[in-house]
């Protein structure tokens, strides 16, 4: 298994939809990625000093192909887009392989 964490940078003023990420969004990375070896997919905001971060999803694919198949999908400008409609903000990927 591998995991991709999505972290989304600002403060308490920056605009960012909770509902539509979780009730919209997340179950979109489901459907889209799924067929590609997404295992699992949630999300969470930081309580109190979040040190900048205002939402983190955890993404959980089978291994790195799966990853990158979803990554490389048509799916992916379908998600990518929806993004648009919670934030402004810029999402950023980091990698977390199995030790």
């Amino acid at each position: 298994m591998i995991a991709m964490l999505v972290t989304y940078a600002g403060d308490e003023h920056t605009a960012f939809d909770r509902d539509h990420w979780i009730d919209v969004h997340l179950p979109l990375v489901r459907r889209s990625w799924g067929p590609y070896g997404l295992l699992s997919v949630g999300g969470f905001f930081p309580q109190g000093d979040g040190a900048g971060l205002i939402a983190v999803a955890v993404v959980n694919f089978r291994d790195e192909a799966a990853m990158e198949a979803a990554l490389n999908s048509p799916e992916t400008m379908q998600v990518m887009a929806d993004v648009a409609r919670v934030t402004a903000v810029k999402p950023q990927r980091s990698i977390v392989k199995p030790v």
